[in-house]
Protein backbone atom coordinates (compact mmCIF):
# COMPACT_ATOMS: atom_id res chain seq x y z
CA UNK A 1 0.00 0.00 0.00
CA UNK A 2 1.29 3.44 -0.81
CA UNK A 3 -0.14 5.37 1.72
CA UNK A 4 0.09 5.30 5.87
CA UNK A 5 -3.87 5.33 5.70
CA UNK A 6 -5.52 2.07 3.96
CA UNK A 7 -8.32 2.17 2.14
CA UNK A 8 -10.83 -0.53 2.70
CA UNK A 9 -11.35 -3.07 -0.08
CA UNK A 10 -12.84 -6.18 -0.56
CA UNK A 11 -9.83 -7.56 -2.18
CA UNK A 12 -7.57 -9.09 0.02
CA UNK A 13 -5.32 -10.92 -1.96
CA UNK A 14 -2.67 -7.85 -1.90
CA UNK A 15 -0.98 -7.01 1.32
CA UNK A 16 0.59 -4.19 2.83
CA UNK A 17 4.49 -3.91 3.60
CA UNK A 18 5.24 -6.23 6.07
CA UNK A 19 5.44 -4.42 9.94
CA UNK A 20 8.34 -5.17 11.16
CA UNK A 21 8.32 -3.84 15.15
CA UNK A 22 10.98 -4.95 17.11
CA UNK A 23 12.95 -6.08 13.74
CA UNK A 24 15.93 -4.67 11.85
CA UNK A 25 15.70 -5.18 8.34
CA UNK A 26 19.62 -5.52 6.57
CA UNK A 27 19.19 -3.82 2.94
CA UNK A 28 20.92 -5.86 -0.07
CA UNK A 29 20.33 -5.82 -3.76
CA UNK A 30 17.51 -7.65 -5.24
CA UNK A 31 16.72 -8.59 -9.09
CA UNK A 32 14.31 -6.93 -11.16
CA UNK A 33 12.03 -10.28 -10.88
CA UNK A 34 12.28 -10.23 -7.25
CA UNK A 35 11.33 -6.15 -7.18
CA UNK A 36 8.15 -7.21 -9.35
CA UNK A 37 7.03 -10.09 -7.34
CA UNK A 38 6.87 -7.91 -3.99
CA UNK A 39 5.32 -4.89 -5.67
CA UNK A 40 2.56 -7.38 -7.34
CA UNK A 41 1.87 -8.24 -3.58
CA UNK A 42 0.88 -5.06 -2.71
CA UNK A 43 -1.84 -3.36 -2.70
CA UNK A 44 -0.49 -0.01 -4.16
CA UNK A 45 2.51 0.92 -5.04
CA UNK A 46 3.96 4.16 -7.49
CA UNK A 47 4.77 3.39 -10.54
CA UNK A 48 7.74 5.68 -9.65
CA UNK A 49 8.41 2.67 -7.61
CA UNK A 50 8.53 -0.54 -10.25
CA UNK A 51 11.21 -2.17 -11.45
CA UNK A 52 10.32 -1.26 -14.93
CA UNK A 53 10.35 2.83 -14.52
CA UNK A 54 14.50 2.42 -13.85
CA UNK A 55 14.31 1.51 -17.77
CA UNK A 56 12.35 4.25 -18.88
CA UNK A 57 14.92 7.16 -17.05
CA UNK A 58 17.90 6.01 -19.38
CA UNK A 59 19.77 8.96 -18.12
CA UNK A 60 19.64 7.77 -14.59
CA UNK A 61 21.55 4.57 -13.76
CA UNK A 62 19.08 2.56 -11.78
CA UNK A 63 19.28 -0.33 -8.85
CA UNK A 64 16.27 -2.42 -7.34
CA UNK A 65 17.33 -2.79 -3.13
CA UNK A 66 15.31 -5.40 -0.87
CA UNK A 67 14.67 -5.28 2.99
CA UNK A 68 15.11 -8.68 4.15
CA UNK A 69 13.72 -9.64 7.71
CA UNK A 70 16.12 -12.92 7.59
CA UNK A 71 15.08 -15.05 4.46
CA UNK A 72 11.81 -12.97 4.06
CA UNK A 73 11.50 -9.95 1.73
CA UNK A 74 9.61 -7.25 3.78
CA UNK A 75 10.58 -3.81 1.72
CA UNK A 76 11.52 -2.54 -1.81
CA UNK A 77 12.97 0.54 -3.68
CA UNK A 78 13.83 1.32 -6.42
CA UNK A 79 16.96 3.52 -6.62
CA UNK A 80 17.90 6.07 -9.42
CA UNK A 81 21.49 7.07 -9.71
CA UNK A 82 22.33 10.71 -10.92
CA UNK A 83 26.13 11.40 -10.99
CA UNK A 84 27.87 14.34 -10.19
CA UNK A 85 29.21 16.36 -12.74
CA UNK A 86 33.05 16.00 -12.94
CA UNK A 87 32.99 13.69 -9.96
CA UNK A 88 31.18 10.29 -11.30
CA UNK A 89 32.22 8.13 -8.92
CA UNK A 90 29.80 9.96 -6.61
CA UNK A 91 26.00 10.02 -7.41
CA UNK A 92 22.50 11.32 -5.57
CA UNK A 93 20.82 8.42 -4.80
CA UNK A 94 16.83 8.94 -5.61
CA UNK A 95 13.83 7.09 -4.83
CA UNK A 96 10.78 8.32 -5.82
CA UNK A 97 7.87 8.25 -3.89
CA UNK A 98 9.42 5.47 -2.02
CA UNK A 99 10.40 3.39 -0.95
CA UNK A 100 7.66 0.81 -0.49
CA UNK A 101 8.41 -0.09 3.48
CA UNK A 102 6.53 0.18 6.52
CA UNK A 103 6.29 3.66 7.20
CA UNK A 104 4.45 3.31 10.64
CA UNK A 105 6.85 1.38 12.10
CA UNK A 106 10.77 2.08 13.37
CA UNK A 107 11.84 4.56 10.21
CA UNK A 108 15.62 4.00 11.84
CA UNK A 109 15.34 0.63 11.24
CA UNK A 110 14.40 1.04 7.71
CA UNK A 111 16.72 4.27 6.50
CA UNK A 112 19.75 3.49 8.44
CA UNK A 113 20.69 0.67 6.72
CA UNK A 114 19.71 2.17 3.59
CA UNK A 115 21.98 4.78 3.85
CA UNK A 116 24.91 2.90 5.31
CA UNK A 117 24.58 0.76 2.02
CA UNK A 118 24.50 3.78 -0.35
CA UNK A 119 27.35 5.55 1.39
CA UNK A 120 29.16 2.17 0.90
CA UNK A 121 28.86 2.35 -2.76
CA UNK A 122 29.23 6.10 -3.55
CA UNK A 123 26.12 8.14 -2.92
CA UNK A 124 27.31 11.69 -1.89
CA UNK A 125 23.51 11.73 -1.21
CA UNK A 126 20.26 9.96 -0.72
CA UNK A 127 16.41 11.62 -1.82
CA UNK A 128 13.21 9.85 -1.09
CA UNK A 129 9.48 11.01 -1.14
CA UNK A 130 8.07 8.64 1.84
CA UNK A 131 4.37 7.85 0.28
CA UNK A 132 2.48 9.02 3.41
CA UNK A 133 -0.29 11.77 3.59
CA UNK A 134 -0.07 14.21 6.00
CA UNK A 135 -3.31 16.18 5.39
CA UNK A 136 -6.82 16.22 3.43
CA UNK A 137 -8.98 18.76 2.38
CA UNK A 138 -12.61 17.98 0.59
CA UNK A 139 -13.80 19.43 -2.64
CA UNK A 140 -16.22 22.11 -0.81
CA UNK A 141 -13.21 22.90 1.40
CA UNK A 142 -10.81 23.89 -1.37
CA UNK A 143 -14.02 25.86 -3.30
CA UNK A 144 -15.32 28.15 -0.09
CA UNK A 145 -11.73 28.54 -0.39
CA UNK A 146 -11.43 29.65 -3.71
CA UNK A 147 -14.31 31.94 -3.50
CA UNK A 148 -13.16 33.50 -0.09
CA UNK A 149 -10.35 36.47 -1.26
CA UNK A 150 -9.26 36.19 2.32
CA UNK A 151 -7.52 32.29 2.24
CA UNK A 152 -4.88 32.11 -0.23
CA UNK A 153 -3.36 28.72 0.21
CA UNK A 154 -4.97 25.25 1.19
CA UNK A 155 -2.89 25.26 4.30
CA UNK A 156 -4.86 28.22 5.09
CA UNK A 157 -7.80 26.00 5.83
CA UNK A 158 -7.87 23.24 8.77
CA UNK A 159 -7.84 20.00 7.03
CA UNK A 160 -10.80 17.84 7.31
CA UNK A 161 -8.56 14.98 8.19
CA UNK A 162 -5.09 14.86 9.36
CA UNK A 163 -2.73 11.57 8.86
CA UNK A 164 -0.72 11.13 12.45
CA UNK A 165 1.84 8.85 10.75
CA UNK A 166 2.37 11.57 8.20
CA UNK A 167 3.08 14.26 10.60
CA UNK A 168 5.64 11.27 12.78
CA UNK A 169 7.53 10.59 9.41
CA UNK A 170 8.08 14.20 9.46
CA UNK A 171 9.45 14.81 12.26
CA UNK A 172 11.24 11.98 12.37
CA UNK A 173 13.44 12.63 8.87
CA UNK A 174 13.66 16.13 10.21
CA UNK A 175 15.04 15.45 13.29
CA UNK A 176 17.35 12.94 11.63
CA UNK A 177 18.83 15.35 9.92
CA UNK A 178 16.98 15.31 6.52
CA UNK A 179 16.33 18.09 4.78
CA UNK A 180 13.05 19.26 3.05
CA UNK A 181 12.91 19.36 -1.01
CA UNK A 182 9.46 20.25 -1.46
CA UNK A 183 9.07 23.65 -2.74
CA UNK A 184 6.61 26.45 -0.96
CA UNK A 185 4.48 26.41 -4.34
CA UNK A 186 4.07 22.57 -4.53
CA UNK A 187 5.86 22.44 -8.01
CA UNK A 188 9.50 21.81 -8.41
CA UNK A 189 11.91 19.75 -9.76
CA UNK A 190 10.87 16.65 -8.04
CA UNK A 191 7.42 14.76 -7.75
CA UNK A 192 4.77 17.11 -6.36
CA UNK A 193 3.87 17.33 -2.56
CA UNK A 194 0.30 18.33 -2.72
CA UNK A 195 -2.30 16.48 -5.17
CA UNK A 196 -5.91 15.72 -6.03
CA UNK A 197 -7.27 12.34 -6.00
CA UNK A 198 -10.42 10.62 -6.43
CA UNK A 199 -11.00 7.52 -3.83
CA UNK A 200 -13.55 4.93 -5.90
CA UNK A 201 -13.29 2.16 -2.95
CA UNK A 202 -17.30 0.95 -2.44
CA UNK A 203 -18.16 3.67 -5.12
CA UNK A 204 -19.99 3.40 -8.19
CA UNK A 205 -20.05 5.47 -11.84
CA UNK A 206 -23.36 6.56 -10.41
CA UNK A 207 -21.67 8.22 -7.11
CA UNK A 208 -18.90 9.63 -8.72
CA UNK A 209 -20.92 11.59 -11.27
CA UNK A 210 -22.88 13.04 -8.74
CA UNK A 211 -19.91 13.69 -6.78
CA UNK A 212 -18.55 16.02 -9.88
CA UNK A 213 -19.86 19.42 -9.57
CA UNK A 214 -22.39 20.61 -11.84
CA UNK A 215 -19.71 21.87 -14.88
CA UNK A 216 -18.12 18.51 -15.14
CA UNK A 217 -21.44 16.51 -15.71
CA UNK A 218 -22.46 19.17 -17.91
CA UNK A 219 -19.33 18.84 -19.89
CA UNK A 220 -19.26 14.99 -19.95
CA UNK A 221 -22.74 15.26 -21.65
CA UNK A 222 -21.66 17.42 -23.88
CA UNK A 223 -18.92 15.30 -25.19
CA UNK A 224 -21.24 12.53 -25.87
CA UNK A 225 -23.60 14.65 -27.45
CA UNK A 226 -21.34 16.26 -29.74
CA UNK A 227 -20.06 12.92 -30.58
CA UNK A 228 -16.35 12.32 -29.48
CA UNK A 229 -15.42 9.05 -29.27
CA UNK A 230 -12.57 7.88 -27.05
CA UNK A 231 -10.57 5.26 -27.91
CA UNK A 232 -7.96 2.82 -25.08
CA UNK A 233 -4.88 1.65 -26.00
CA UNK A 234 -4.80 -1.93 -24.92
CA UNK A 235 -2.83 -5.16 -25.61
CA UNK A 236 -2.91 -6.29 -29.42
CA UNK A 237 -6.47 -7.97 -30.60
CA UNK A 238 -8.20 -7.02 -27.62
CA UNK A 239 -11.25 -4.97 -28.55
CA UNK A 240 -12.42 -2.26 -25.26
CA UNK A 241 -16.56 -2.61 -25.71
CA UNK A 242 -18.33 -0.16 -23.93
CA UNK A 243 -21.77 -1.65 -23.03
CA UNK A 244 -22.23 -0.03 -20.01
CA UNK A 245 -24.90 2.03 -18.95
CA UNK A 246 -24.30 5.34 -17.45
CA UNK A 247 -27.77 7.75 -17.81
CA UNK A 248 -26.46 8.63 -21.15
CA UNK A 249 -23.52 10.29 -19.85
CA UNK A 250 -21.00 8.27 -20.43
CA UNK A 251 -18.73 8.41 -23.62
CA UNK A 252 -18.49 6.21 -26.35
CA UNK A 253 -15.63 3.85 -26.45
CA UNK A 254 -14.88 1.48 -29.73
CA UNK A 255 -11.80 -0.81 -29.37
CA UNK A 256 -8.63 -0.54 -31.22
CA UNK A 257 -4.77 -2.39 -30.96
CA UNK A 258 -3.21 -0.76 -28.62
CA UNK A 259 0.11 -2.65 -29.22
CA UNK A 260 2.09 -3.01 -32.46
CA UNK A 261 2.72 -6.65 -34.30
CA UNK A 262 5.85 -7.47 -31.94
CA UNK A 263 4.11 -6.30 -28.51
CA UNK A 264 6.57 -3.18 -28.31
CA UNK A 265 4.22 -0.18 -26.94
CA UNK A 266 0.96 1.31 -28.41
CA UNK A 267 0.60 1.67 -31.96
CA UNK A 268 3.26 4.10 -33.48
CA UNK A 269 0.82 6.08 -35.25
CA UNK A 270 -1.10 6.86 -32.41
CA UNK A 271 1.02 7.45 -30.58
CA UNK A 272 2.57 9.69 -32.51
CA UNK A 273 -0.63 11.58 -32.54
CA UNK A 274 -0.58 11.82 -28.81
CA UNK A 275 3.14 13.14 -29.11
CA UNK A 276 1.59 15.86 -31.72
CA UNK A 277 -0.65 17.34 -29.63
CA UNK A 278 1.34 16.99 -26.57
CA UNK A 279 3.83 19.68 -28.20
CA UNK A 280 0.82 21.75 -29.33
CA UNK A 281 0.05 21.89 -25.93
CA UNK A 282 3.53 22.86 -24.16
CA UNK A 283 3.77 25.34 -26.81
CA UNK A 284 0.27 27.16 -26.24
CA UNK A 285 0.32 26.13 -22.02
CA UNK A 286 4.93 26.88 -22.16
CA UNK A 287 6.14 24.20 -20.85
CA UNK A 288 9.41 21.98 -22.10
CA UNK A 289 7.76 18.72 -23.45
CA UNK A 290 9.34 15.25 -23.59
CA UNK A 291 10.51 13.51 -26.67
CA UNK A 292 8.97 10.89 -28.71
CA UNK A 293 11.50 8.63 -27.76
CA UNK A 294 11.05 8.91 -23.55
CA UNK A 295 6.98 7.96 -24.25
CA UNK A 296 8.11 5.10 -26.83
CA UNK A 297 10.45 3.72 -24.09
CA UNK A 298 7.72 4.41 -21.50
CA UNK A 299 5.33 2.38 -23.01
CA UNK A 300 7.39 -0.44 -24.12
CA UNK A 301 8.81 -1.13 -21.16
CA UNK A 302 6.16 -0.71 -18.99
CA UNK A 303 3.59 -2.90 -20.97
CA UNK A 304 6.47 -5.67 -21.09
CA UNK A 305 6.18 -5.02 -17.20
CA UNK A 306 2.44 -5.61 -17.06
CA UNK A 307 0.32 -5.45 -20.14
CA UNK A 308 -2.07 -3.81 -18.10
CA UNK A 309 0.25 -0.92 -16.73
CA UNK A 310 -0.15 2.22 -19.01
CA UNK A 311 -2.96 2.96 -21.19
CA UNK A 312 -3.46 5.12 -23.92
CA UNK A 313 -6.46 7.52 -24.34
CA UNK A 314 -7.81 9.33 -27.80
CA UNK A 315 -10.45 11.85 -27.65
CA UNK A 316 -11.69 12.40 -31.45
CA UNK A 317 -14.33 14.65 -32.86
CA UNK A 318 -15.29 13.91 -36.25
CA UNK A 319 -11.82 12.49 -37.23
CA UNK A 320 -10.18 15.26 -35.27
CA UNK A 321 -8.01 14.54 -32.75
CA UNK A 322 -8.98 17.01 -29.59
CA UNK A 323 -7.42 15.45 -26.25
CA UNK A 324 -5.70 12.58 -25.04
CA UNK A 325 -4.29 11.30 -22.08
CA UNK A 326 -1.56 8.54 -20.81
CA UNK A 327 -3.06 6.15 -17.43
CA UNK A 328 -0.77 4.38 -15.35
CA UNK A 329 -1.77 1.59 -12.82
CA UNK A 330 -0.09 -0.67 -10.44
CA UNK A 331 -2.46 -2.77 -8.25
CA UNK A 332 -5.20 -0.52 -6.84
CA UNK A 333 -3.37 2.85 -7.70
CA UNK A 334 -4.50 4.17 -11.36
CA UNK A 335 -2.01 7.63 -12.18
CA UNK A 336 -3.43 10.44 -15.08
CA UNK A 337 0.31 10.61 -15.75
CA UNK A 338 -0.07 12.85 -18.97
CA UNK A 339 -2.80 15.16 -21.11
CA UNK A 340 -3.00 16.83 -23.93
CA UNK A 341 -5.92 19.16 -25.75
CA UNK A 342 -6.42 21.06 -28.91
CA UNK A 343 -6.79 24.31 -28.91
CA UNK A 344 -9.31 24.10 -31.61
CA UNK A 345 -12.44 22.39 -30.79
CA UNK A 346 -12.31 23.35 -26.99
CA UNK A 347 -16.12 23.03 -26.84
CA UNK A 348 -16.57 19.68 -27.55
CA UNK A 349 -15.22 18.90 -24.07
CA UNK A 350 -12.42 15.98 -25.15
CA UNK A 351 -10.24 16.54 -22.03
CA UNK A 352 -13.20 15.88 -19.81
CA UNK A 353 -14.50 13.03 -22.18
CA UNK A 354 -10.93 11.66 -21.66
CA UNK A 355 -10.92 11.83 -17.94
CA UNK A 356 -14.05 10.25 -17.62
CA UNK A 357 -13.30 7.11 -19.49
CA UNK A 358 -10.01 6.80 -17.60
CA UNK A 359 -11.93 7.20 -14.24
CA UNK A 360 -14.67 4.60 -15.33
CA UNK A 361 -11.60 1.85 -16.30
CA UNK A 362 -9.91 2.32 -12.98
CA UNK A 363 -13.18 1.72 -11.44
CA UNK A 364 -13.87 -1.41 -13.30
CA UNK A 365 -10.69 -2.39 -12.81
CA UNK A 366 -10.46 -2.45 -9.18
CA UNK A 367 -9.06 0.43 -8.11
CA UNK A 368 -9.48 2.54 -4.60
CA UNK A 369 -8.31 5.81 -6.12
CA UNK A 370 -7.81 7.93 -9.30
CA UNK A 371 -4.57 9.89 -8.66
CA UNK A 372 -4.88 13.57 -10.96
CA UNK A 373 -1.27 14.14 -9.64
CA UNK A 374 0.02 17.36 -8.91
CA UNK A 375 -1.23 20.98 -7.82
CA UNK A 376 -0.33 23.76 -6.10
CA UNK A 377 -1.62 24.82 -3.00
CA UNK A 378 -2.91 28.35 -4.17
CA UNK A 379 -5.92 28.90 -3.88
CA UNK A 380 -5.76 33.03 -4.81
CA UNK A 381 -8.17 33.57 -7.65
CA UNK A 382 -5.35 35.52 -9.07
CA UNK A 383 -2.92 33.16 -9.25
CA UNK A 384 -2.56 31.07 -12.92
CA UNK A 385 -2.33 27.79 -11.32
CA UNK A 386 -5.18 28.21 -9.98
CA UNK A 387 -7.53 27.08 -12.89
CA UNK A 388 -5.77 23.88 -12.46
CA UNK A 389 -6.43 23.49 -9.06
CA UNK A 390 -10.46 24.26 -10.22
CA UNK A 391 -10.50 22.04 -13.23
CA UNK A 392 -9.34 18.85 -10.85
CA UNK A 393 -11.66 19.75 -7.76
CA UNK A 394 -14.59 19.46 -10.31
CA UNK A 395 -14.13 15.81 -10.25
CA UNK A 396 -15.72 15.72 -6.84
CA UNK A 397 -11.92 13.79 -5.11
CA UNK A 398 -9.95 15.49 -2.41
CA UNK A 399 -6.81 17.68 -2.18
CA UNK A 400 -4.01 15.47 -0.45
CA UNK A 401 -0.73 16.71 0.97
CA UNK A 402 1.94 14.18 1.79
CA UNK A 403 5.30 14.52 3.48
CA UNK A 404 7.29 15.84 0.51
CA UNK A 405 11.17 14.96 -0.67
CA UNK A 406 14.03 14.86 1.77
CA UNK A 407 17.79 14.80 1.59
CA UNK A 408 20.29 13.10 3.60
CA UNK A 409 23.60 14.09 2.48
CA UNK A 410 26.00 11.47 3.08
CA UNK A 411 29.17 13.60 2.35
CA UNK A 412 27.98 17.23 2.61
CA UNK A 413 30.93 19.19 0.66
CA UNK A 414 29.95 16.88 -2.49
CA UNK A 415 26.44 17.68 -1.69
CA UNK A 416 26.88 21.26 -1.33
CA UNK A 417 28.84 21.40 -4.58
CA UNK A 418 26.03 19.60 -6.40
CA UNK A 419 23.47 21.85 -5.10
CA UNK A 420 25.45 24.99 -5.97
CA UNK A 421 25.50 23.81 -9.45
CA UNK A 422 22.14 22.82 -9.38
CA UNK A 423 20.75 26.56 -7.91
CA UNK A 424 23.17 27.79 -10.95
CA UNK A 425 21.66 26.01 -13.86
CA UNK A 426 17.83 26.26 -12.11
CA UNK A 427 17.51 23.42 -11.40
Amino acid sequence: MAYSEPVPTADTTRKHPARTAGVHPSVRPISAAEHLAFVRAQRSVSFLQTPAWGRVKTEWRSESLGWYDGPRLVGAGLVLHRPVPRLQRYTLAYLPEGPVIDWTGDIAAWLDPLAAYLKARGAFAIRLGPPVRTDVWSADQVKEGIADTGTRRLTDINAYRTDPVGARVAGWLRDAGWLPQSPEDGFGVGHPQFKYEVPLAGRTEDDLLKGMNQLWRRNIRKATKEGVEVTAGRVAGEQVTDGRGTGGQGTTRRGMTGRDADGQGVSGEDLHAFHDLYVHTAERDRFTPRPLRYFETMFAVLGAEDPERVRLYLARHRGDLVAATVMVRVGTHAVYAYGASSTEKREVRGSNACQWAMIRDALAAGCDVYDLRGITPTLDADDPHVGLVQFKVGTGGQAVRYVGEWDLPLRPLVYRTFDLYMKRRGR
